[in-house]
């Protein structure tokens, strides 16, 4: 079995998932940037979740979008389907349900393995990684009002850290470094490759 596989990512995930609330310190940019919970200081989060989903082919594949440039919240990044959580909703529900009308991905081919510690962002949400097998057979339709595009990265691409660069910026003070992750055309970066790396760290490394 290889070690991306879907097969062989859902038992890693199964064995390493989950964590304590606080176990976001310990990963991503986190782990890049000692002050930068600092930042998080007097913000109002709100809960989100995205799908974290693994394509179940022959190279295991996860899916991203790119958002489009009219969206309030991340214009124009690459990013997991997902979005904030409705009253009373789980996260492992939300991210479902967001899959389904942003990228047109029915629920029914989603095998949901379980989700990360959410992760704050000082954009001022809380992100709660939902991690997934997807069954072939599915077809997607992505919802133009929210996604420009839909395109799937190689597992093995995303989980070789060769591939993870470092950038920097600076915000409310503090200069933060972030991760990129060029592929093709697209450049990964913000939370969406901070969660990229966390999930490394945390079933790869």
């Amino acid at each position: 079995m290889s070690m991306f596989s879907a097969l062989d990512f859902r038992l890693r995930a199964e064995r390493h998932g989950g964590g304590n609330a606080d176990d976001f310190l310990e990963y991503g940019d986190y782990r890049l940037n000692a002050r930068l919970h600092l930042g998080l200081e007097g913000l109002r989060l709100k809960d989100a979740a995205v799908l974290v989903g693994i394509v179940e082919d022959g190279e295991a594949h996860v899916i991203l979008t790119k958002r489009t440039d009219a969206l309030r919240k991340h214009s124009g990044q690459i990013a997991f389907p997902g979005g904030q959580l409705d009253p009373g909703e789980s996260p492992e529900v939300a991210a479902v349900r967001e899959a389904e009308e942003e990228i047109g991905l029915a629920r029914h081919f989603v095998d949901v393995i379980g989700a990360l510690p959410a992760i704050p962002v000082l954009s001022g949400f809380r992100i709660t990684p939902v991690l997934a097998t997807i069954r072939p057979g599915f077809t997607l339709e992505p919802n133009p009002n929210e996604v420009e595009h839909v395109f799937q990265v190689p597992l093995a691409y995303l989980m070789n850290p060769g591939n993870h660069e470092e950038d920097v910026w600076k915000t409310r003070g503090l200069n933060h470094k972030f991760y990129v992750i060029p592929y093709d055309e697209w450049r990964i970066w913000g939370i969406t490759a901070g969660i990229i790396r966390s999930v490394y760290e945390r079933l790869y490394e």
